[in-house]
This record gives C-alpha cells, structure tokens and sequence, in this order.
C-alpha cells in the first residue's frame, strides 16, 4: 500500500491570490470539501490506474502534436517510445496503486488507446499544429476577477481548439457540452486574449476505453458572449465560496470514485 501524502496546507488568503482555472472552479463546485482536501489540506493521494492511464495518453499524444509541430518523425514506433518513456516517468513522478500483475494490462490498453487515435485521428498527418501545450493566461481585473490560466492542449490552423479526453464510456453530445462548458469557455477566453481574436471552434477528442477502443470527436462553437458571463459569475461563486470557508460536502453517485471518501467519511473538517 502506497502511504497518502499530507502536503503544506494552504491559506485561504494564498489561494484567493493565485490564478483561478477551469478545474479549480469546477473542483470547487463539484465539491467543496473535495476542493479543501485537494487545495488547502493539500492531502495527495496514490495516483488510481485510470488517472495514470489518462496521464501517459495524453503525454504520448502531446508528443505526436510536438513532434508534427517540429517537422520531426511522428510515426507509430516513435510515438511508442515517447509512450514507454512517458509510463515510466509518470510512475516515478506519482506512485500507482497497480493491483498485483495488472501493471502490463493497463499498459497494453493505454497504448491500444493511443494507436487506436493514430489511426482514426481527424488530424491530417501533414497539419502543422498553430500551437501545443499552450499556457495562458489572461488578466480578469477589468471585471474584478483574478487572473484566469489554462493549459490547450493543441491549437489547430485557423484557431480550433483541441482538448483530449479519455473516457470509459461513450460520450453524448448535449451532456459532454454541459460538463466541459467551463472549460471549453476558459480556453475560447484565452485563446483570445493571448491571439487578439476568437476561436474558430473547439474539438474534444475523446478515447474511449471500450473492449474495442474508439474515438468520438464532439465539435462545439465559438464561446458566446452568455458563456463568459456564466464563467465570470461561476468565478465570483468560487472566490465567495472560498473566502467564507464554505467546505460543505456535496453527496452523489461522484462519491464512489472520489480518493478522498475515506476522509469525508471520517469526518471531514
């Protein structure tokens, strides 16, 4: 057993200064006691075999888009040793709770998900991407708001988003849009502010980890001027809910795969 790490706890007076982000603000409304173990208490957790398997996906296919962005070999035997590397990197960075012998299981599924994606990408191999693992940030202070950062994914030529999911089931349109609208208005949001003009339109790109992998793209539209107004007032929510110390707990089906139950469970604060 992988012992959990309680970190330096947090200020309340340090968190509402620093850069507020799409998974913050969702964390924090998902939660807000999820939102005090993970920011304030700062408890880390042994990372699960999904979240290990979502990490080494995604760094395998940001070295396929670094790779196309630098006119370097992006074939499938050098995206697997960028892949393999990647695993193990990961692992050292942040110990996986593996079940005894299940390690090479779940590596042969995450690399069928990204072979799965080279195959099946909507991406032209000869598309030179506009950018990649891109931070950003943008100053909110005219509205009174901290600054906003972000990490895109991938940029496409003309200004299209791309973000990767990976997921165990099939996603629905309508309902992948309500989940990520934060996030997808956050990026429309910063893309403009560091380009000086809109998105074109964002893409997620979902790996979706069935028996047989697949891959469904979902294609959304520019962020719309209601959109940022719902992100800005879902700031003000946060940073009021965090000066006030608001931890009250949110119970739901989201429960069961929360790493902190046992702590809430226990009592919580």
């Amino acid at each position: 057993m992988i012992a959990l790490v309680e970190g330096p706890k947090e200020s309340v007076s340090d968190i509402l200064e620093e850069p507020v982000s799409a998974s913050r603000i969702n964390c924090f409304h998902s939660c807000r006691q999820k939102f005090f173990f993970r920011y304030i208490q700062k408890i880390q957790k042994p990372t699960s075999a999904a979240l290990h398997v979502g990490k080494v996906v995604h760094h395998a296919l940001q070295q396929w888009s670094k790779r196309r962005w630098l006119g370097e070999l992006s074939d499938t035997d050098s995206i697997r040793r960028d892949f393999e590397e990647g695993w193990k990197a990961q692992a050292e960075e942040s110990p996986v709770e593996f079940q005894p012998g299940e390690e090479s299981t779940h590596q042969e599924k995450a690399w069928g998900l990204v072979d799965m994606y080279l195959r099946e990408t909507p991406i032209p191999l000869d598309e030179t991407p506009e950018g990649v693992e891109v931070l950003v940030e943008s100053d909110l202070s005219q509205h009174g708001l901290p600054t906003l950062r972000g990490v895109i994914d991938l940029v496409r030529p003309g200004g299209v988003i791309v973000d990767y999911k990976t997921t165990a089931t099939t996603p629905n349109e309508d309902q992948v849009l309500h989940r990520n609208e934060i996030q997808l208005t956050a990026y429309g949001l910063l893309y403009q502010a560091a380009t000086g003009v809109k998105a074109k339109g964002m893409e997620l790109h979902h790996l979706v980890k069935t028996k047989v992998p697949k891959l469904v793209v979902t294609r959304h539209k520019p962020t719309t001027e209601k959109q940022r107004s719902k992100l800005f007032r879902a700031i003000e929510s946060y940073l009021g809910g965090v000066q006030r110390e608001d931890w009250v707990p949110s119970p739901g089906l989201q429960c069961a795969s929360c790493e902190y139950f046992q702590e809430c469970r226990g009592g919580g604060l």
